[in-house]
């Protein structure tokens, strides 16, 4: 028996009834969580390419960048074709998550029910919540250092820190986070629109830094271009070259991981897939190219200008020294990192709570928690938090959460059949099709429970070091394979029966 649907359903997008929840659970079940119906998806390619914007121009994502070019010893060419590279495989990679939210208009952790049950996909949305959270915090204190840039070229700094911040540093952070929690308790539309805002802006204020520093290098731009081209490195060995090359392309994987793995969030407000699949197209390998080209320029420049090669971009406009580029820059810096945060810290998080409790919690209400939350890290972060060390241990968390990607897509396209049962996602029912025990499919776990541990390993065992680049990658590989292993154990009629509409 064959329990793949016909090509034509495959192909075409559900009926508006059957997006329609009929008898929801109040434990699984509020508005925030419910599926989209089409017609009220008012997302196109835009404003996907612009959540890639905001993603990859942030001053964190800049200043990656610009060390992948002076720290493997390979030549320009090499690294920017490295750095392509990692936005084809993302694209590609987010294609795949994003469909089923496309297709069904569900946000990641009710996807995730289908694989996990109806219970057990609060474990990956709690394990995405607690890394989003804390990063939230993180950055929102650095998009308070561009802000307090502006500040201070306006007014002046003065005063005795407290907890690393000076008394404008704080007016500056507080500014933050009021200004995002105002943004998202002003719903997805105006996060949407201030992604289409401040994308464009930022790569307006890059060119504009860029023709500045070849301004101010003048003819010394092109030994400074040729440097950096020709590469650094101690040894030209082919092998170190190929680990170097993979290495940037595994770096720049694991950069975009967070979003990767609950696309979801952002695919079910979007028109069609081929929307989805074009704002991919523009804003990750075409984007990261412009982008690459734009950091290395400006990698280059400082290096003619000041004799050393800068990857941070506020210190390269503090040197430049020009007051109005100075505030120009700032607002950008601080509209970027804003961006960022509210893409791939704040709106997943807001969702994984909701999950958790959806007859109390909303998706304002955990918005609000994560802000309260995030506000303590951001605001312990300078004096306390970065030197405890946990960062390593929520980049683990992170490391950790790789095989629930591996779950999902393996779920979807190869058990699944692209075939969901959307009214038993939203059903505590005993003998609803994602039930399975007590709500947690066991399978799920033990799949998650061995990629996992590769993935601890990979950052944990010192002989497993070399691998650690790679560890988002082949823990989201290990964990699909697992799952379809353990999964295709189950009787051909209880699989067609979880996907029977």
């Amino acid at each position: 028996m064959s329990h793949e649907p016909s090509q034509q359903h495959t192909q075409t997008m559900n009926p508006e009834h059957e997006l329609t929840i009929h008898h929801p659970d109040p434990s699984l079940y509020n508005e925030d969580l419910a599926p989209i119906p089409h017609k009220e998806r008012k997302w196109g390619w835009f404003e996907i390419f612009n959540v890639w914007s905001n993603d990859i121009q942030s001053l964190f994502g800049y200043s990656l960048a610009a060390s992948l070019f002076i720290s493997y010893g390979l030549n320009g060419w090499a690294v920017m074709a490295a750095i392509i590279l990692a936005g084809v495989i993302v694209m590609f990679l987010v294609n795949l998550s994003g469909r089923p939210s496309v297709q069904y208009g569900i946000p990641f952790p009710v996807m995730i029910r289908a694989s996990m049950g109806t219970k057990g996909a609060n474990l990956p949305a709690m394990l995405r919540a607690i890394v989003g959270i804390f990063w939230y915090g993180v950055q929102t204190y650095f998009a308070s250092t561009a802000l307090h840039l502006l500040l201070a070229a306006l007014f002046g700094d003065s005063g005795t820190p407290w907890l690393g911040m000076t008394p404008l540093g704080w007016v500056a952070f507080i500014a933050v986070w009021c200004f995002q929690l105002l943004m998202f308790w002003r719903g997805i539309e105006w996060i949407k629109t201030f992604l289409n805002w401040a994308g464009p802006l930022v790569y307006i204020v890059m060119v504009l830094l860029m023709v500045v520093i070849w301004y101010q290098a003048g003819d010394d731009i092109f030994p400074a271009i040729a440097h950096i081209f020709s590469g650094a490195s101690e040894t030209d060995a082919t092998t170190n070259s190929i680990g170097a090359f993979f290495a940037i392309t595994g770096t720049m994987i694991a950069y975009f991981a967070a979003v990767v793995i609950n696309f979801g969030d952002f695919s079910r407000f979007v028109r069609s897939e081929g929307e989805m699949k074009k704002g991919n197209l523009i804003g990750l390998p075409l984007n990261l190219a412009f982008f690459s080209f734009i950091t290395l320029m400006i990698t280059a420049g400082t290096l003619a200008v000041f004799g050393k090669t800068m990857t941070n971009p506020t210190d390269i406009v503090a040197h430049v020294d020009s007051l109005p580029l100075t505030l120009l820059a700032a607002v950008t810096f601080f509209a970027a990192t804003v961006g960022i945060n509210l893409v791939a810290n704040f709106i997943p998080p807001a969702y994984d709570l909701a999950n958790l409790m959806p007859n109390k919690i909303n998706f304002k209400t955990g918005g609000l928690i994560t802000a309260i939350i995030a506000f303590v890290i951001g605001g312990l972060w300078v004096s306390l938090i970065s030197k405890i060390g946990i960062p390593g241990f929520v980049n683990a968390i992170g490391a950790v959460i790789a095989p629930f990607f591996g779950i999902i897509v393996a779920d979807f396209y190869r058990v699944r059949r692209q075939k969901l049962n959307i009214q038993a996602l939203f059903s505590a029912d005993p003998d609803s099709a994602y039930h399975y025990v007590n709500g947690w499919n066991r399978r799920a776990l033990m799949a998650f429970g061995l990629a996992a541990c590769f993935s601890l390993s990979a950052i944990w065992v010192p002989s497993l070091a070399a691998l650690n680049g790679y560890a988002w990658l082949i823990g989201a590989a290990l964990g699909g394979v697992f799952y379809t292993l353990f999964m295709f154990r189950q009787t051909p009629e209880r699989l067609l029966a979880q996907t029977a509409p």
